[in-house]
């Protein structure tokens, strides 16, 4: 019996951990449809049914960006590699039914398909004994109410979106630390600095950052996570919860040591690019890291830049003429 559900009952609607749990009867119920299904006798609602839970990607990138973050601002890091282990594994399992799935091998199905649900009943059990009634613990009620934006940006398993926490008033006072409307003035209020090669308001460069076809993040010479630019289809999840973090914690534990490798070598002026190309999710991804010195060549920090290059890969010849028409 999970004593805890009681407490989860008693968070106000969208709370994060509440929708957490919202997320876990959708899960439970779906697994069962999943036992139920015999892609032998009906491989289209088998089909349908893996499709559905295979959006369980989006809670694990929301605990791993979101957060894993704060429990280690309170000094539990445990989550960020041990269940993020357990996540990978789950997505290797979930890769390889994909795969299966393509060829309709029904054997293999069949045999990871009950791999995967013990797998993920696994999770859950320790999500509901260890990992929530924690988090519960350690975080204050301000940290909560920093979820949601970043929850929003990677999304959520559920049909529907889960209502903003803390609740916002519908016409009535709102707090300015809780105000994120965005106004236009008829006066200037932000002035332009002076780039290398030009100026620009702080708004034209994040507008700029915002547009590059490229992900970016930002990690100093401290290994903390300071910026990454939020497009509009990344290729791999951020959120706000990142910023602060330190880099050994912003990657999956199977790639922590190759990143750690990377920063130390530019830190000691070894090397200053790495680079790596992967399919993932059906695209090709080319990742790239940069060493960043100042102009007396000390060590700044590194730049992480991930670019979706499948199409690119494509191009042959040349084309000099506009096709629009």
């Amino acid at each position: 019996m999970n004593t805890f559900l009681s407490v989860v009952n008693e968070l106000p609607d969208g709370h994060p951990v509440r929708v957490y749990y919202a997320e876990g009867v959708l899960i439970q119920h779906l697994l069962r449809e999943l036992s139920n299904a015999n892609p032998r006798d009906d491989f289209q609602t088998y089909f349908n049914v893996f499709n559905q839970l295979a959006t369980i990607e989006l809670r694990f990138a929301r605990k791993e960006n979101q957060l894993f973050p704060y429990l280690e601002k309170h000094g539990w890091t445990g989550p960020s590699t041990g269940m993020w282990a357990f996540h990978d594994q789950i997505r290797d399992l979930m890769r390889a039914l994909k795969k299966y799935n393509e060829e309709q091998d029904l054997d293999e199905i069949e045999k990871n398909v009950a791999y995967l649900m013990a797998e993920i009943g696994r999770l859950m059990s320790i999500e509901d004994a260890r990992l929530f009634p924690t988090a519960m613990q350690l975080l204050t009620e301000e940290d909560w109410n920093d979820f949601y934006v970043g929850d929003e940006e990677i999304g959520w398993m559920l049909p529907e979106k889960p209502k903003p926490y803390p609740a916002q008033p519908e016409g009535g006072y709102i707090h300015p630390s809780q105000d994120h409307t965005e106004r236009e003035h008829s006066f200037d209020t932000e002035s332009t600095f002076h780039y290398d090669e030009g100026y620009m308001t702080p708004d034209q460069v994040n507008l700029l950052l915002r547009f590059l076809p490229v992900d970016i993040t930002y990690v100093d010479e401290n290994d903390k996570v300071i910026f990454y630019n939020r497009g509009e289809e990344r290729v791999f999840p951020r959120s706000k919860g990142i910023i602060g973090r330190e880099v050994r914690f912003c990657h999956p534990p199977k790639s922590v040591d190759t990143v750690l490798r990377i920063v130390d070598e530019f830190k000691a002026g070894i090397k200053d690019v790495a680079e790596f190309w992967i399919p993932f999710k059906g695209r090709m991804t080319h990742i790239r890291y940069f060493a960043i010195r100042d102009k007396n060549k000390a060590y700044r920090g590194v730049i992480e830049m991930s670019q979706d290059v499948t199409d690119i890969q494509k191009l042959e010849g040349e084309q000099r003429l506009l096709d629009w028409d």
